[in-house]
């Protein structure tokens, strides 16, 4: 039987009052993308990572450096949330699916509860039809939903204070599902935002959404999701660039197919 993912963080750091982002990807990287614009804009450490037997046998290498798939950075903008003024991410750049959810969750609240952390976001996002972790009931018509979930009162509050409307109905899957339905049962400060995204990209767009509403609890800086909006037209322009020169690529096939249709029928 595996035993409990080892959470290792630098011991040096001080967590006590912190506010922790969880970022584990599902759809079109949004939470991927979050959690580098944080830890970039706001020059965030690298401070440790999980290990355990059950993830991929695989590190991430940044300018020469290897780094777990699940790790942990830490600074201290200050921030609105009462008693915070230190943030961690956590940052997966694997998805987490089946048996490792749990205990992955176990393991890392067990390490929040010792390292007296105030409270926790979750960022996470949707698509409808397509194969998802999550199953919503979205009620705006629009493709640029925000949808909150908060697992004590006070959570849910924040959110509608964030302007973040609470999802009504849903199934809310992966490591967001399992966190937030634990954190209801211990009742933990936690919460989590989705945002609606395009499953054919990696959505910038959508974390320039969340990343306005995370504007809100830090006012010694400007988060600017003006980069990321830029980064997402050029992500759509090179797509379709791809796309065009897919699509003559196809008409050449086509034309000389059916050369070869009269030379071999």
């Amino acid at each position: 039987m595996d035993g409990a993912p080892l959470v290792k963080f630098d011991e040096s750091i001080d967590t006590e009052g912190a506010i922790v982002v969880s970022c584990f990807p599902t759809v079109s990287m949004v939470s991927n993308i979050v959690a580098h614009y944080l830890v970039e804009h706001l020059e965030l450490q690298f401070v440790g990572g999980v290990r355990d037997s059950r993830l991929p046998a695989v590190c991430l290498v940044q300018n020469g450096e290897p780094l777990p798939p699940i790790r942990f950075y830490a600074g201290e903008p200050q921030c609105n949330v009462d008693g915070c003024d230190k943030l961690i991410v956590v940052l997966s750049d694997i998805q987490v699916h089946g048996r490792l959810a749990l205990p992955l969750t176990e393991a890392l609240f067990e390490w929040s509860k010792n390292a007296k952390i105030n409270t926790g976001i979750l960022i996470d996002a949707f698509a409808h039809g397509v194969e998802s972790p999550h199953e919503l009931v979205d009620d705006d018509d629009t493709d640029e939903t925000l949808l909150g979930i908060g697992a004590i009162e006070a959570n849910r509050n924040r959110l509608i204070e964030m302007g973040i409307p609470l999802l009504k109905h849903g199934v809310v899957g992966g490591m967001t599902g399992v966190m937030m339905g634990e954190g209801r049962r211990r009742g933990i400060d936690l919460c989590a935002i989705l945002a609606e995204a395009n499953p054919g990209i990696p959505d910038a767009r959508a974390a320039a959404r969340i990343i306005e509403k995370l504007d809100l609890l830090f006012p010694a800086v400007h988060l600017d999701p003006e980069p990321l909006l830029e980064e997402a037209v050029r992500i759509e322009e090179q797509i379709k660039a791809m796309l065009s020169h897919q699509l003559s690529a196809s008409e050449e096939r086509g034309e000389d197919g059916d050369t070869s249709a009269m030379l071999y029928g």
